[in-house]
């Protein structure tokens, strides 16, 4: 039987993903972070790791290049991969947040300008609200955009808030909170459900075990 194929980010993103299939059951002991490899089986030889960028995670699971993965919602939602989003794994969350000058009012600009990474997450987010927006699509070092007047406002993901504290900027509006998903390629769901259903169950039981014990402590 062809083994079922999972996609994962490398990093920390994989590296927390492997430490919960391993406590079901699933291990790669050929895998190892600084290894060039970008594929590897599984030692019971039913699985198969695919290492493959965060962003394109969503793709190659929705095209059924794998069957199964890990991303983020941010990824996800920027991608608009069309996928069943199964468990909320809980890990790498963070906020999707409006950051700017302190003091800056944002419905003083008609439209306002924002410089980001995420502009399908942006342009949906404010066009929900009926608010005109430009965006202007950034790869990187999106916090100088405010800065230097490339934009009135940046949209990025916000975790500790230290770099926007660094660069003098503040939080002015939070969008929604994101983390990693568990996602499955929807005919793989149906066409090869009795080896991927254990799987999503068993994780999803992890999880929910992991939510008991926090919230009794």
């Amino acid at each position: 039987m062809e083994p079922i194929k999972i996609a994962l980010a490398k990093g920390r993103l994989a590296d927390l993903s492997l430490e919960i299939f391993e406590q079901i059951g699933i291990t790669f002991s050929s895998y190892y972070e600084k290894s060039r490899k970008l594929t590897f089986l599984s030692d019971d030889g039913q699985y198969e790791l695919i290492l493959v960028k965060a962003m394109d995670v969503g793709t190659y699971v929705e095209n059924g290049a794998a069957d199964m993965g890990v991303a983020g919602k941010d990824t996800l939602l920027e991608a608009g991969a069309d996928v069943f989003e199964l468990v909320d794994l809980g890990f790498g969350r963070c906020e999707f947040a409006v950051a700017g000058k302190p003091g800056t009012d944002l419905s003083d600009y008609q439209p306002l300008t924002i410089g980001t990474k995420y502009p399908k997450i942006t342009n949906d987010y404010f066009q929900s609200q009926g608010r005109q927006v430009e965006t202007i699509k950034l790869n990187g070092s999106v916090e100088l955009a405010p800065l230097v007047g490339l934009s009135d406002v940046i949209v990025d993901i916000v975790e500790t808030g230290n770099t926007l504290k660094e660069n003098n900027l503040d939080v002015l509006e939070t969008m929604l909170s994101i983390s990693a998903r568990l996602v499955v390629n929807k005919a793989s769901f149906k066409t090869k459900g009795t080896s991927i259903r254990p799987v999503i169950d068993q994780v999803k039981a992890i999880i929910d075990n992991k939510g008991r014990v926090t919230d009794e402590d």
